[in-house]
Order: C-alpha cells, then sequence, then structure tokens
C-alpha cells in the first residue's frame, strides 16, 4: 500500500529561530520554512521535517546521523562552529567514540535532541 509513498521523518524543537539557525549556519544545511515548520533539505532526497511543540522532551536518542568520510575532520570542523560533543562510556578527549562499530561522535541541537556524525 505504501509501497511508493516518498515517507520523510520529522522530530520536534521548542524553538524554530534557534532550530534554524543550529541546522542551517551552524551545520550547514539547507533549511526552508513554511507554516512555522523547518524542512531540512539533506542530500538524497531526504527531507526532515522539524516542527515546533510547546512541551518538547528532547528525545534520549539518537534522531539524525549525519555519515561522513573522515570524523576526525568532521568533528574538528563543528567544534570549531561551536559545537559541543557528548562524553559517554568509551569516548575519547574529542568526543569521538572508538570502542566497536563505526566511529561516531554525538551533539545535541539546541532543543536537545542528540544527532552523530559518524565515518562511512
Amino acid at each position: 500500500m505504501l509501497t511508493d509513498s516518498k515517507a520523510f521523518s520529522g522530530f520536534s524543537v521548542d524553538d524554530i529561530p534557534a532550530a534554524k539557525r543550529f541546522y542551517g549556519e551552524v551545520l550547514g544545511l539547507d533549511v526552508s520554512e513554511d507554516n512555522g515548520m523547518l524542512t531540512l533539505h539533506i542530500t538524497g532526497d531526504r527531507p526532515t521535517l522539524v516542527y515546533p511543540k510547546p512541551n518538547h522532551e528532547p528525545a534520549t536518542f539518537t534522531i539524525l546521523n549525519f555519515p561522513v568520510a573522515d570524523i576526525e575532520e568532521a568533528v574538528a570542523g563543528l567544534a570549531a562552529r561551536g559545537v559541543a560533543f557528548e562524553h559517554y562510556d568509551g569516548v575519547d578527549d574529542k568526543g569521538i567514540f572508538r570502542k566497536g562499530g563505526p566511529l561516531i561522535a554525538w551533539f545535541k541541537d539546541p532543543a536537545g535532541n542528540v544527532l552523530s556524525v559518524l565515518q562511512t
């Protein structure tokens, strides 16, 4: 029934202007705004809806993963733009998890949602 549907994902934030600045200016994504919501235009024709929610609670899991060729370069570049990386167990001083699986580093958007960059 939904085989040909162009599904997309979405998540909530508590401050649309802050989210627009973060996703557009800090992360450098193409962001559009319509009807008080944002659309993140991500490579691969995968739009992601960002909508306001007054009683927003940050996701406790990773809501958006950004594959990168060089995680060291991505982490350094994001850190230079003011992104602070999370320091969970097994994460080095740069914020990169190196204890199995892909190299990955987690960070949060202004609404507290967890995002990641992971090396492909």
